[in-house]
């Protein structure tokens, strides 16, 4: 039996601003809790406006100094800093467990997928070469650069504690960027922990900045005239008001939304395989991902009755416990109130009139009753007019929405509003060809249950999924976090006399 962390002392945490941990002064806190336990295990300081412009301070100090430093200069903090969160791995992954409650392999799996940004972030000297043209007209050179924005901030979610703010931040600072990281007040510690390995790595003071806080906090960074973009991962009504006001306020945003990921299982597909996709897709992280897939279409009633006997027992069968064990295949929800709604959605489900195959309401475990559990749940004959349908759940939750035909699946998945991410499963060549052309997805996999983008391409929905011109990470990354420069020069050789009143042209 899985138990949950040994008992501590409450904590307290404050922030990290000018290179040195500050206690919180606004008076304002809030809780932190170990999902598996219930405990209360920290308190966590909520930046007041105060705190904000002392950060943006600090940034603004720093700005000039390091974005003169060269790319490769700044890119040697990245070496560094990715030598430290390698040797730090195990302790990030705890931190995850203790706040957030996934299992330690998938924690260890969050840290590395992040740890992949900053490698790709360590070739800032390739990706801000630039651009040079010569002789684009009679002595005269064109020159295209890439240069910093200045102060930006990054808000991120309480999911992925280490891997969001590493899908920002390292892009961010080899571009010669001063960042503030606010991180969801349920999973402060991480961000606290790669504050420290920073300045660690031989980042100078100022350049990184975490602020922990609330709405109250969101909202000074995002008014705040000193910061020039917002880069935001969460709901989709908290990314459409963030890129609203953000871009309102004349700043550039990036803001990523909620999803709700379909896979579409082929008659043809390997059921063995399709099922096994699911268990880690759909259960992993207890769906607590931007990128779980929440409803299966099978093509087929043949499709989807064998899929179902296949998938209930597997469902059933889940090893849930405190994360710590390697047998634990599932942990707790971030929180009680969080597990709450899932088991409404659950109690939603089964009076707009979809089949609840497997029930995970009221889990208890032995020496865990008071964590956020909920078990593994599987509802089948689920229809597009259903909420469980339509909303995102954000829990281990599973919707069977049967489709008669491929045309069909594809025209359900295109319909709904979220395009984050979305997979099929066949052997067809024709038909994964046709899938990955027709559907409006930002992300699509082909055998593969979660599409995730590795670091050097880049990350990010469509339609309601996304708000703002950019992906994260990747080339969208440097692109984001840069503003182009186009200098057109002239050599003089003498040759030039007399004034033009035409509009230039190279001839």
């Amino acid at each position: 039996m899985s138990t949950a962390p040994a008992a501590s002392a409450v904590k307290s945490i404050g922030h990290h601003i000018g290179g040195s941990p500050r206690e919180g002064s606004s008076g304002r806190s809030g809780k932190v809790y170990c999902p598996a336990s219930g405990e209360m295990t920290a308190e966590v300081a909520f930046a007041g406006q105060a705190e904000v412009d002392q950060a943006v301070d600090a940034a603004q100090a720093a700005f000039p100094d390091w974005a003169a430093r060269p790319p490769h200069v700044r890119a040697r903090v990245m070496f560094r800093l990715r030598d430290l969160i390698e040797s730090n791995a195990e302790k990030f992954a705890e931190l995850i467990n203790s706040e957030h409650g996934k299992v330690l392999s998938d924690a260890r799996g969050e840290v590395t997928r992040g740890l992949e940004v900053v490698e790709f972030a360590c070739s800032a000297p390739v990706l801000l070469k630039g651009e040079f043209s010569e002789n684009v007209g009679r002595g005269i050179d064109s020159i295209a650069q890439r240069q910093p924005l200045g102060v930006v901030a990054g808000i991120t979610p309480f999911n992925f504690p280490a891997m969001v703010p590493m899908w920002m931040f390292p892009v961010a600072l080899v571009c010669g960027n001063c960042f503030i990281l606010k991180v969801s007040e349920k999973v402060p510690s991480a961000a606290m922990l790669i504050a420290e390995l920073l300045k660690e790595a031989g980042l100078p003071d100022g350049v990184f900045n975490v602020v922990n806080g609330d709405r109250e906090t969101v909202e000074a960074l995002i008014d705040h005239p000193g910061i020039r973009a917002i880069s935001f991962v969460g709901s989709t009504p908290i990314a459409r008001s963030i890129y609203q006001r953000g871009t309102n306020a004349g700043k550039r945003v990036q803001a990523l939304g909620g999803a709700k990921n379909h896979m579409v299982i082929m008659p043809d597909a390997d059921l063995d395989q399709a099922v096994d996709a699911l268990m880690g897709a759909a259960y992993g992280s207890a769906g607590e991902r931007c990128m779980a897939i929440s409803a299966a279409v099978p093509v087929g009633d043949a499709t989807a009755d064998a899929l179902i006997e296949k998938l209930a027992p597997r469902v059933r069968d889940l090893q849930i416990g405190a994360g710590l064990d390697a047998a634990d295949e599932m942990g707790a929800l971030v929180t009680g109130e969080h597990r709450d709604k899932v088991s409404s959605y659950v109690d939603l489900g089964v009076e707009e009139g979809a089949e609840l195959v497997v029930d995970g309401r009221g889990l208890k475990l032995q020496g865990l009753e008071n964590g956020f559990f909920i078990g593994g749940t599987l509802f089948d004959r689920v229809t597009p007019d259903m909420r469980i349908y339509k909303e995102e759940i954000f829990g281990p939750v599973l919707s069977v929405v049967r489709s008669p035909s491929f045309d069909h699946a594809l025209q359900l998945v295109n319909d709904h509003e979220f395009g984050n991410g979305t997979a099929i499963m066949t052997n067809d060549g024709g038909a994964a060809r046709a899938f990955m052309n027709g559907v409006k997805a930002g992300m699509v996999g082909v055998n593969v249950p979660i599409p995730v983008p590795m670091a050097f391409h880049s990350f990010g929905g469509w339609k309601e999924s996304l708000f703002g011109d950019h992906h994260i990470h990747g080339a969208e990354g440097v692109r984001f976090y840069t503003q182009l420069k186009t200098s057109t020069i002239r050599w003089n050789d003498g040759l030039t006399k007399g004034a033009s009143y035409a509009m230039p042209t190279n001839s």
